[in-house]
Order: structure tokens, then C-alpha cells, then sequence
């Protein structure tokens, strides 16, 4: 369940709420008891190192550029302008 807080609350009391969000608690921030605003813990990005793409990519699949576009073309209507 998410804490609810008004505006002044998180004004007053803004380096406790982040760290509160930045440990996974999601807050809704009311005005006049109206919600106006969620804040939630952004997801770290996964960083992948370009030599792991590289190994993946090498060991992966050729693919037969005609014949990928022919079942393109199967699913999609090649007339259809750009």
C-alpha cells in the first residue's frame, strides 16, 4: 500500500520521503487531499558490456535477408507508402 502525504509534508520533510522512495516505498503526494503526484523508485538500468552483446550476436543465427523480407511482405502490405 502506498504512504499518502500532503504537499507540505514533502516539502518539510523531502530527504526523509526520498529515501523512504529510494528504498521502495511509493508515495502520493495530495493537495487539499486531492492526489497530484506518485513518487516511486526508479528501476536501475542493466548494463550490458558490449563484448557479451558481441559473443550473443556471433553465436546467433544467420538470417537470409530475402527471405526475411518475403515473410515480411506475408504479414504486411509492401504497397503501403512510407
Amino acid at each position: 500500500m502506498s504512504r499518502i502525504i500532503n504537499q507540505r509534508v514533502l516539502r518539510n520533510e523531502s530527504a526523509a520521503i526520498l529515501r523512504e522512495v529510494q528504498a521502495g516505498q511509493t508515495i502520493v503526494v495530495t493537495r487539499n487531499g486531492v492526489p497530484v503526484a506518485e513518487l516511486r523508485p526508479i528501476q536501475p538500468r542493466l548494463f550490458v558490456p558490449r563484448a557479451v552483446i558481441a559473443r550473443a550476436a556471433a553465436r546467433a543465427p544467420r538470417i537470409d535477408a530475402g527471405r526475411f523480407r518475403a515473410d515480411l511482405d506475408t504479414v504486411i502490405n509492401p504497397s503501403i507508402d512510407d
